[in-house]
C-alpha cells in the first residue's frame, strides 16, 4: 500500500462522526471557497511525518502569535474573505480564451482583494512566508490605468489610443444627429404647431380623429407605434440622418473591434500572471483554514499538542467538545479528564451515566484532530501518530443486509481487526452488549487477550468485570458517585420533581478516571442511581448481595 493509499485507509466515515471531528470540523468558520476546496483534499499526518507535522504547528502558532497581537488586521482579513469569489475557471481559461468584460472585473476584484491582503501580511513580519502572497500589483496596473483602485472594471479610453479616437468620432457623430433632430423638431412646431418630446415623437388619442389626420399629412413624421386607444409618430430619417448612421455603424464597429482587442490583450496579460493568481488562491485558502483553526481554539480553549514519536496519547483536563457545547448551552460545566495510553489495551469500567463512551470519543477526537494539524481540547497533550484510527460503537442494524446489531458490530470488529497496523488506535464501546451475558462475557474477554498482545493501543468500555484478570490490561474506572454524601443528596432528590432526578444525580457525577487495580472493589454507582430513583428496596438488596458475590 502506497502512502496515498494509506492516508485513505486512515479513518473510516464513521469513526469521523464518531469521534466528533466531523462535529469540530463544521463548527470551525472557514470562509473563501478556496478554503472550503483545500479542506476536502487535506490528509492526515501519519508516521514518519512527525517532523512536517511539527512544522506545520509552528505555522500555525505564528498564525495564532498575529491574531492574538492584531485583532483588527485579523479581522480585516475576515471580512476580504468573505468578499472572495472562486474564479479559478476564468483564470486558467485567459491562456487561451478571450475574457469577457464580466470576468475582467471579476479577476480584478481579486486581485485588489489579493492586494489588500498582501498589504495586511507584508506589515506583520512573523506571519509564514508561506501565506505570503505573489506581487500581482503590476496586473492590477494593466487592469486599472485609471489607478483609481476601485472594484469596478469598464474598457476605459486609457487602455487603446485607436479606442479612445474611436469613441469621441461616435460621440460626434451622435451629436450630429441629435442636431439635425433637434432642427427638425423646431421647424415642424414652427410649421405645424407640432410640439415633440424629447425622444422626437409625439402620441395622440384615436378619439381626436381631426389631430390623427393631420400627423398623417406631415411628410417628416411617420407612425411607428399603436395600441387601442393612440399612436404614436416619430420624425423620419433624413438623407443626412442616414449619412450620418452609416458613419455611426462604422464608428460602432471599429469601437467593437478595439474593444475586442483590448480584452484580448488583457486576457493574455492575465494569462502570463496566472501560475501567481493560482498560487495566491491556494495561499488564501491555507491562510483561511489556518485563522479558522485559531479562532475555533480560542473559543473552545484548545491547544498545540506536543508530538512524539513513539505511540502514545496522554493529555489533561481533556474535553469532548460536542457534549461541552451542548453543556455551555444549558449553563453546564464539563468535567474534564486526564488520560494516559500507549501500547496494549485499556479497558474503561463504570455505570452507563458515568460517561465511559464520552471519554472513549475524546481519545479518538483528539488523536484525529492531531493529526490534522488541529489544535486539541485539552490543557496539554501528547500525541504519537497512529496510522489506523476506527472507533466500534453503538447499535449499528445493516437493514439492507438483514443483520441484527450483534451480528452489524461483529462484521464491523473483523473488518477492524483485518486491518489494523502497528501503530493503530482501536476504539471499542461495549462490544457484546446486544447478546446474553454469558456469550458477551466470554467474547469481550477473548478478544481483550487477543488485542493485549498486538502493538495497537487499544481502549475498550465494558461493563463486563471480569475480563481484566490478564496482568498487562490497564483498567480505568469513572470515579462516578465516589465520595458522594448519599444522605445528603437523597434528601435533594426526595424534595425534587421526579422529572429532574436523574439531572441531578448527573450533576454530582465525577467524570474523571482513575486507575485500578484488577482487586479493587467494583463500583457499585449502577445500584446506588437505581435506588435513588425510587426502585425496590427488596431488588436492591438482592442486587448487592449477588454483586458482593
Amino acid at each position: 500500500m502506497n502512502k496515498s493509499q494509506a492516508k485513505k485507509a486512515f479513518v473510516n466515515a464513521k469513526t469521523k462522526h464518531e469521534t466528533g471531528f466531523d462535529y469540530v470540523v463544521s463548527c470551525m468558520n472557514i470562509i473563501t471557497p478556496f478554503g472550503k476546496k483545500a479542506l476536502t483534499e487535506k490528509e492526515p499526518f501519519l508516521p514518519g511525518e512527525e517532523d512536517l507535522l511539527r512544522q506545520e504547528y509552528q505555522k500555525l502558532n505564528l498564525v495564532r502569535k498575529f491574531v492574538e497581537k492584531n485583532p483588527q488586521s485579523a479581522g480585516e482579513l475576515l471580512r476580504i474573505f468573505m468578499e472572495v469569489k472562486d474564479i479559478h475557471f476564468t483564470i486558467e481559461r485567459s491562456f487561451k480564451d478571450t475574457l469577457s468584460v464580466v470576468e475582467l472585473f471579476e479577476t480584478k476584484s481579486l486581485l485588489l482583494k489579493m492586494n489588500k491582503i498582501s498589504k495586511i501580511l507584508n506589515v506583520k513580519s512573523n506571519i509564514p512566508q508561506d501565506y505570503l502572497l505573489n506581487d500581482v500589483k503590476p496586473l492590477i496596473i494593466k487592469l486599472d490605468p485609471r489607478n483609481d483602485r476601485l472594484d469596478t472594471f469598464y474598457l476605459y479610453d486609457e487602455f487603446s489610443e485607436a479606442l479612445g479616437e474611436a469613441r469621441k468620432s461616435r460621440r460626434e457623430i451622435e451629436a450630429n444627429i441629435r442636431q439635425e433632430q433637434k432642427n427638425l423638431k423646431d421647424a415642424i412646431k414652427e410649421q405645424y404647431g407640432i410640439e415633440l418630446t424629447q425622444k422626437f415623437e409625439y402620441t395622440a388619442s384615436k378619439t381626436n380623429e381631426a389631430q390623427i389626420k393631420k400627423l398623417k399629412e406631415i411628410p417628416e413624421l411617420m407612425q411607428t407605434f399603436e395600441d387601442y386607444i393612440s399612436m404614436t409618430f416619430s420624425i423620419k430619417s433624413t438623407e443626412k440622418m442616414d449619412g450620418f448612421q452609416k458613419e455611426l455603424s462604422l464608428a460602432n464597429q471599429l469601437i467593437e473591434n478595439e474593444e475586442l482587442a483590448v480584452r484580448e490583450e488583457l486576457s493574455r496579460a492575465i494569462g502570463l500572471c496566472a501560475k501567481d493568481m493560482l498560487e495566491n488562491c491556494i495561499k488564501i485558502g491555507e491562510l483561511d483554514i489556518a485563522m479558522a483553526k485559531v479562532i475555533y481554539a480560542q473559543n473552545h480553549n484548545c491547544t498545540i499538542p506536543k508530538i512524539a514519536d513513539e505511540h502514545i496519547v496522554e493529555f489533561e483536563s481533556g474535553r469532548y467538545i460536542p457534549v461541552e457545547d451542548v453543556l455551555i448551552s444549558k449553563d453546564k460545566t464539563y468535567c474534564p479528564i486526564d488520560v494516559s495510553l500507549a501500547g496494549g489495551v485499556t479497558c474503561i469500567t463504570g455505570a452507563n451515566m458515568g460517561g465511559k463512551t464520552v471519554s472513549l470519543k475524546l481519545v479518538g477526537l483528539v488523536m484525529m484532530l492531531a493529526q490534522n494539524a488541529f489544535f486539541v481540547p485539552c490543557k496539554e497533550a501528547v500525541v504519537g501518530l497512529s496510522n489506523y484510527i476506527q472507533i466500534l460503537i453503538g447499535d449499528n442494524q445493516s437493514l439492507e443486509r438483514g443483520l441484527s446489531s450483534f451480528g452489524s458490530e461483529m462484521e464491523e470488529l473483523k473488518e477492524i481487526l483485518d486491518n489494523a497496523k502497528d501503530k493503530s488506535l482501536i476504539l471499542i464501546d461495549e462490544i457484546a452488549s446486544g447478546t446474553n451475558p454469558k456469550e458477551g462475557f466470554a467474547l469481550t474477554k477473548s478478544i481483550v487477550e487477543y488485542l493485549t498482545d498486538k502493538p495497537y493501543i487499544t481502549l475498550l468500555t465494558t461493563h463486563f468485570d471480569g475480563v481484566f484478570e490478564h496482568e498487562d490490561i490497564k483498567k480505568l474506572q469513572v470515579v462516578g458517585l465516589a465520595g458522594v454524601d448519599f444522605d445528603k443528596l437523597n434528601e435533594t432528590l426526595i424534595k425534587a420533581d421526579q422529572s429532574m432526578r436523574v439531572n441531578i444525580i448527573s450533576e454530582h457525577m465525577d467524570y474523571r478516571l482513575r486507575v485500578v487495580k484488577n482487586d479493587a472493589e467494583i463500583p457499585q454507582d449502577a445500584i446506588n442511581i437505581a435506588k435513588m430513583l425510587g426502585i425496590n428496596e427488596e431488588i436492591i438488596e438482592s442486587a448487592l448481595s449477588y454483586a458482593r458475590g
